[in-house]
């Protein structure tokens, strides 16, 4: 696999349209970046809320009579690679539950800090687990409320929890959008003709034809019903962080996330990068997909012709299986191949959005120089990461981190490139945040805005080794 983040999760929901089943596979569908692991929707009709979940793909999860069986103008969905909790079924989401106050269905992109706690003290308290999933403890919770009523039950249990949180909920007759006061993962309202959509990323509207109208708010819940479009801010005002690694990799360049194209912020930081960190050479070219972006802007801002010197396998499927070391960097060359004809006797600079271990960086650099690259540059177009989130990402320990444990030189050294740079964190902040201060880069800098219990890393599997390593606040 390419030594990259894992994507979170990504969620839909859609209220008041005749196909909302089909609505909302259409919209994972467009999400399917954000995680392979499982998928699922949840559909109701009114009179009952029905589920259907699988490991896998989208394509692979559902088909015509499965989506037959999730009648009605309500649903949601959700595409899951695993954050908190293992990678199998009963993770899987939306997960659904039936209680004194009905049946509701829940999906969620994020990580609870607090999950391990909260978790501790319902299970004391007599709750019966069925996954290991964090996001099972805002079901307990709610269901547990003495509220009166389904919206007071669900403002109850999300005042709870910490972190970071975008979910949506799915009640008989109401579908309920919920983001974290810090803002930390996407969500989008938006409108198709009577419905209202609620999504990740702007493309899953997109591929339906549904217009974007706004984010959800850093701490809004909004109850769409058959009244409109409600909204609620019951939490505490909280400093926003929205996570800056949507704009750097995450997110589709064909969306808007957070309020601004991710293509035209990942172009701006090729050209700040470019201003930064300027080389001579022959040839710019992008690690396909996802270096793309920035290094049209790298090559615009330097005046140096932009060429796709390595083209990508877009049909390596999950379960790919490598021989043996007979065939050195076979699980790279499956996915990347370089052409000849571009690289030979030219200085490359080769740009890319992240160095995560620097395993796969070093592999492309042998085989651009092995193509017969004369000079080969590599330029990142954002700063070392040097600390594993802890707010829906899954990361490596520190230790893993190249740019924690090794200086710019070993760096180089170890990609075997004649120059390694990154962007530097003002350069990024100054591409992505025009207002300064309201984007998380913790795995950056170290620094976590939302404090996490001693020992929530290993929970998380992020395994931080606190009692060795303190983090600063």
């Amino acid at each position: 696999m390419l030594d990259k983040f894992k994507d979170e999760c990504g969620v839909f929901g859609i209220f008041g349209h005749p196909e909302a089943a089909n609505m909302t596979y259409l919209g994972l569908y467009a999400l399917q970046h954000r995680g392979q692991e499982s998928a699922g929707i949840a559909a109701s009709d009114r009179e009952r809320v029905r589920i259907s979940r699988a490991m896998g793909y989208v394509a692979d999860t559902f088909d015509g009579p499965t989506l037959a069986q999730l009648p009605g103008p309500l649903a949601i969905g959700h595409v899951r690679y695993s954050t908190a909790g293992e990678s199998k079924l009963s993770n899987a989401q939306p997960i659904l539950i039936d209680c004194s106050h009905g049946q509701i269905a829940l999906c969620h992109n994020g990580n609870l800090v607090n999950a391990r706690e909260l978790r501790d003290e319902l299970v004391q308290q007599g709750s019966i687990f069925q996954s290991s999933s964090d996001t099972e403890v805002i079901l307990h919770l709610y269901a547990r409320s003495k509220a009166p009523t389904v919206e007071d039950a669900i403002v109850e249990s999300v005042s709870q929890v910490q972190g970071a949180f975008s979910l949506v909920m799915l009640t008989k007759d109401r579908l309920v959008a919920v983001r974290d006061p810090h803002g930390f993962r996407p969500l989008a309202l938006g409108r198709l003709g009577d419905a209202y959509v609620v999504c990740s990323e702007t493309c899953a509207m997109d591929l339906i034809g549904a217009t974007y109208a706004r984010d959800v708010a850093p701490g809004e819940i909004l109850v769409i019903s058959d009244n409109g479009v409600r909204s609620i801010k019951p939490f505490a005002p909280a400093p926003v962080n929205q996570c800056i690694f949507e704009h750097v990799y995450f997110a589709r360049p064909d969306s808007y996330v957070f309020g601004r194209s991710v293509n035209e912020v990942r172009t701006e930081l090729g050209r700040v990068l470019a201003r930064e960190q300027p080389v001579d050479a022959d040839v710019v070219v992008p690690v396909p997909d996802s270096g793309v972006c920035a290094a049209v802007g790298y090559a615009e801002e330097a005046d140096i012709p932009l060429r796709m010197g390595l083209i990508r396998n877009h049909y390596v499927g999950r379960t790919f299986i490598q021989p043996q070391a007979s065939i050195r960097h076979f699980g790279v060359k499956v996915k990347l191949n370089p052409v000849r004809s571009i690289l030979e006797g030219r200085r490359v600079i080769l740009v890319d959005d992240s160095i995560v271990r620097g395993t796969t960086s070093r592999k492309i650099v042998r085989m651009v120089r092995a193509a017969g690259a004369k000079e080969v540059h590599v330029r990142i177009s954002c700063p070392p990461t040097i600390s594993p989130c802890f707010y829906g990402v899954d990361t490596p320990s520190r230790s893993e981190l190249i740019a924690a444990t090794h200086t710019l030189d070993e760096i180089r050294t170890y990609l075997q490139a004649d120059s390694v740079a990154y962007l530097s964190l003002e350069g990024l902040m100054s591409a992505v945040d025009k207002d300064r201060g309201s984007y998380c880069s913790s795995c950056y800098t170290g620094r976590y805005p939302v404090e996490f219990p001693r020992d929530e890393a290993s929970y998380l599997q992020l395994a931080l080794k606190l009692d060795k390593e303190p983090v600063a606040k």
